[in-house]
């Protein structure tokens, strides 16, 4: 991927004054997980043993940790990346052994991978986050990274035993000291899409000596998922969605397309990508005035930061292109945190549903807040 998965602290969303038309359009999207009632009022209880019922909901920013998790199997001798910083995205990668002794003092250096570490049961053991690692369980942890960055001194100042990274992990520098200071560092592959986070659960969970609940964490996730599909009532001709990615400090403009992983995201309740369905075939494009106008977007898409980097809404509208959509004419604008809408982790079912609660929200209310 060409870009860092944006890394910063969760917004709680304002309360939104809701018609009984959207609450129904919200239910119709989200109804699996988002328990809602036909009149509107409060969702239904979960039900003992019921694995989607009992999903936290996404607002409460927490995470759901196995009920029942092993005692980690040391030592382990895993496939670690190889980081290249010359290897195109066509290239196959390549992989070196660690072996991991310790589980003691865990550090992930994404909070993608600290969902992952904490949700596995594993949470007390670690002992600092990214910025990314924003749920309720993490944060009194002290923070090793600066911006996107992650600071090598930071890390080996907590003394960790073992230390998780992706690909994304950066900046090479940094992972090249920390791997020079003998600490064991395993590098797993990013993941873009629903199918491929199920990999890298069981990936974290081999590097921690907990095979078994990588798997039971992935054969969880999908049943949620599989319940989150069967309430949907997307069909596929929904809302038809730009998704911006928006740095608006570094004049940095781009348009959503294949592969940018908010695509895998809308398809998943029925909406549209703009990028997609204009034949983008790369992940992100610098956005143009021509291209924006002919996409047409209903909704926009956009990180939580990189909206605040424009100047908010009425910042998004002056961008040439913007104004001249049906989704700017009608400030029609979702913002979402933005480590946590392409994380594709444990997380993901919820982050699902809340999407498509705020998509059903914004049109129906006609415009943003």
């Amino acid at each position: 991927m060409p870009l860092a998965e944006p890394r910063h602290r969760l917004r709680r969303r304002r309360p939104r004054a809701r018609t009984a038309s959207v609450l129904a359009a919200a239910c119709g999207l989200a109804l699996a997980l988002a328990g809602c009632t036909g009149g509107g009022g409060a969702p239904d209880a979960p039900s003992p043993g019921d694995s989607a019922a009992d999903i936290p909901d996404f607002s409460d920013n927490r995470l759901q940790p196995l009920e029942e998790t092993g005692t980690p199997e040391l030592p382990v001798t895993v496939d670690s990346v190889v980081l290249d910083p010359y290897r195109t995205s066509s290239d196959p990668l390549e992989y070196e052994q660690v072996e991991v002794a310790d589980v003691s003092r865990i550090l992930p250096l994404t909070g993608s991978l600290a969902e992952i570490v904490f949700t596995l049961g594993l949470g007390g053991s670690v002992v600092g986050r990214d910025v990314a690692a924003t749920f309720q369980e993490a944060a009194d942890l002290p923070v090793i990274s600066e911006g996107h960055e992650v600071s090598a001194e930071s890390v080996l100042a907590l003394e960790p035993t073992v230390i998780l990274a992706d690909t994304q992990t950066g900046p090479p520098e940094a992972i090249e000291q920390i791997q020079r200071s003998g600490v064991p560092v395993v590098i797993v592959e990013e993941a873009w899409s629903i199918d491929e986070m199920y990999p890298r659960f069981e990936r974290v969970a081999e590097a921690l000596g907990v095979p078994a609940d990588g798997a039971a964490l992935s054969e969880r996730t999908q049943a949620q998922m599989a319940d989150v599909r069967e309430g949907s009532t997307g069909s596929g001709d929904g809302p038809l969605v730009a998704f911006l990615y928006l740095r608006g400090t570094a004049g940095v403009y781009l348009l959503g397309g294949e592969g940018s992983g908010a695509d895998a995201m809308l398809a998943e309740i029925g909406a549209r990508d703009a990028g997609v369905e204009m034949g983008l075939t790369t992940p992100f494009t610098p956005i143009t005035t021509e291209a924006l106008i002919a996409a047409q977007p209903d909704v926009l898409l956009v990180m939580t930061k990189g909206l605040e980097s424009v100047g908010g809404i009425d910042g998004l509208v002056e961008i040439p292109g913007v104004a001249q959509t049906p989704a700017g004419a009608a400030r029609a604008v979702v913002d979402f945190e933005d480590g946590v809408l392409l994380n594709f982790g444990p997380r993901t079912p919820q982050v699902i549903v809340a999407l498509a609660d705020e998509l059903a929200a914004v049109q129906g209310e006609g415009g943003g807040e």
